[in-house]
């Protein structure tokens, strides 16, 4: 762990704290669904953490966005669950470790997004709502993976996109 916070600077760490707001303000404004099934476009900002940052530092800053939104946008009313925070680590520690001083390929994308998509957001997601809800998990899990299997392509693209952005490549080479 030493070699992902041993360069830890106050620029990088007022940069995290900024995604981390960012990652509020998108699960806030461009989030939307029902109980079991949610379409959010934080993916893009835990890319960008876990690209700038690694898996370890990106895994903990989308764990503390995942606390902090429960607490504050939720108008902290027992919303919180742990289950959902573990997945907002996972999910960010998985682009880190696709992503973090690699090259970002076409194949790279598509391996991390199935991963996030599938491992943590259908499978994961799903049981930490069956825990929250007490229903089944066959009940809602196919709901959600067809919900995951029509978003492949817009995180693929969206992530594409981002990932070649020549101001957002341009800002990673300060950081």
């Amino acid at each position: 762990m030493n070699i992902f916070v041993s360069h830890l600077t106050t620029r990088k760490i007022a940069l995290l704290g900024l995604l981390i707001a960012l990652n509020l303000v998108v699960a806030k404004f461009l989030s939307f669904g029902i109980w079991s099934v949610r379409i959010s476009f934080t993916f893009a900002v835990t890319f960008l953490m876990a690209a700038w940052f690694g898996p370890i530092l990106a895994g903990v800053a989308a764990g503390l966005a995942d606390i902090v939104s429960a607490l504050l946008l939720n108008g902290g009313q027992g919303s919180y669950f742990f289950g959902f925070t573990i997945s907002a680590f996972l999910g960010a520690f998985i682009y880190g470790l696709f992503f973090y001083q690699k090259e970002i390929t076409n194949w790279r994308l598509l391996a991390a997004i199935l991963l996030n998509l599938f491992l943590v957001d259908a499978v994961l997601n799903t049981w930490w709502v069956c825990l929250l809800y007490h229903t089944s998990f066959n009940a809602i899990f196919w709901m959600r993976a067809f919900k995951e299997l029509l978003m492949l392509p817009i995180q693929f693209l969206v992530l594409k996109i981002i990932s070649s952005n020549r101001t957002l490549i341009s800002l990673k080479r300060r950081i």
